[in-house]
């Protein structure tokens, strides 16, 4: 989105803030990303900073193996604790993302956490979770993750027909993410979430449903449903450039979705974000609320982002590059922006009306105003919200989100 600075600047080799930043911090919440960038194989779709060791070998993977990564993230976050200073504030969540943060040992994530313990200190009701690729785990896995501090964890189940997987590059099995959810919970777990993505080429009605039904056996209180987004320069748009598989349109994703939210709501789920559906209140993921809700956040990790204040900034991408400056004593910043008042203002708009309890019509301009009350009589946003101050989306509203967001941000 536009910005004062849309090129960013250049970060201080020592990560200082402005000052402005760190003004009325012990009012927001502090959370952290920990961005692990490791993957076995890339898959068809993804275009996250991900290498696999290939990658990696002869640009500067010695310096950002996976045997010395924990301890790189742990200088980030003592880095971290300098530039905040004697910020007082006891971190709220942990994510640990990727990449395959499983594909490092269970003690590598303990000991990252560990950095963050030791730093800042965890909340008594910390809310600590890790992605995991189903395939990379098992039972003793899971029960040192549990044992070292971790208790959300987020299994990337994408599908349960095979064919499917097959057009994601996905490596697991059909039926392991769903074991994985009991070794979980026999883990100690108490919050566990299952990844969907629907819209995949060749995915019918019937194979979302048959994924859908396998998620909600499995026992979740968590289930994340996003459509696939084909991303230019990965290996499944060149192969529907190639005409080797069909586009999915539009209209497939959306009757994927109202299948997805029949689906889940009849088991139970409620959405409480356009993709997110819980169980309970205690089941949704608080770390993805506080980036909506725009906490501060310390992203470590190569080309991890971060937001505190309304100072956002990214890291260099390369993990050799990010090996490299931490090394040297520099921060591993790229660049860096700070955002002016009315960048927040559409930025709260556009992820809180994402949320069920939407965002504050005090936030609209005149004309987003006069947009909001078409989008009421449209059949768009709730009545009873609307009336009480706030533009929540009904479930029509869902599908058209980003074109609902467009015209209230005006």
């Amino acid at each position: 989105m536009p910005s004062v600075l849309p090129d960013g600047e250049p970060m201080p080799e020592d990560g200082a803030l402005p000052a402005s930043a760190l003004q009325g911090a012990e009012d927001r919440p502090l959370a952290f990303y920990l961005h692990v960038p490791y993957c076995a194989t890339r898959c068809g779709y993804c275009d996250f900073n991900t290498y696999t060791a290939t990658e990696l070998r002869g640009s500067g993977g010695v310096l950002a193996s996976r045997d010395n990564y924990a301890e790189m993230v742990a200088e980030e976050i003592r880095l971290a604790r300098k530039v905040l200073g004697d910020d007082p504030r006891q971190v709220r969540t942990v994510f640990v993302g990727g990449g395959t943060p499983t594909l490092l040992a269970a003690g590598d994530l303990v000991r990252m956490l560990d950095a963050v313990r030791n730093e800042f200190g965890l909340a008594d009701d910390a809310e600590i979770t890790t992605e995991a690729n189903p395939e990379s785990v098992d039972p003793e896995y899971l029960a040192q993750l549990r044992a070292g501090g971790f208790n959300r964890i987020s299994f990337g189940m994408q599908s349960a027909r095979q064919h499917v997987l097959k057009v994601l590059d996905r490596t697991h099995t059909p039926g392991r993410p769903e074991a994985c959810v009991a070794e979980a919970r026999e883990a100690g777990f108490g919050h566990v979430n299952l990844d969907l993505i629907y819209g995949t080429p060749g995915e019918s009605d019937d194979d979302w449903r048959a994924s859908l039904a396998a998620a909600v056996s499995a026992g979740p209180d968590h289930i994340s449903a996003y459509a696939l987004i084909v991303e230019e320069g990965t290996q499944l748009a060149r192969r529907i450039r190639r005409g080797e598989v069909p586009m999915t349109d539009d209209d497939v994703h959306a009757d994927r979705y109202l299948i997805a939210d029949s689906v889940l709501r009849e088991a139970g789920f409620d959405w409480y974000e356009v993709s997110n559906w819980a169980t309970t209140a205690a089941g949704r993921c608080l770390h993805n609320e506080l980036y909506w809700r725009g906490a501060d956040w310390w992203g470590a990790g190569p080309g991890a982002h971060s937001h505190v204040g309304g100072v956002r900034w990214w890291n260099v991408k390369h993990p050799g590059a990010y090996a490299a400056a931490l090394a040297e004593g520099r921060s591993p910043g790229a660049g860096r922006e700070l955002l002016p008042p009315e960048d927040r203002r559409v930025e709260r708009v556009l992820l809180e009306l994402r949320l069920r309890e939407g965002c504050e019509l005090s936030l609209l301009h005149p004309a987003g105003l006069a947009a909001a009350g078409r989008a009421v009589s449209d059949g768009l946003l709730e009545h009873g919200a609307y009336a009480e101050g706030r533009a929540v989306l009904t479930l029509r509203g869902r599908l058209l989100a980003d074109a609902v967001v467009r015209d209230l941000v005006d």
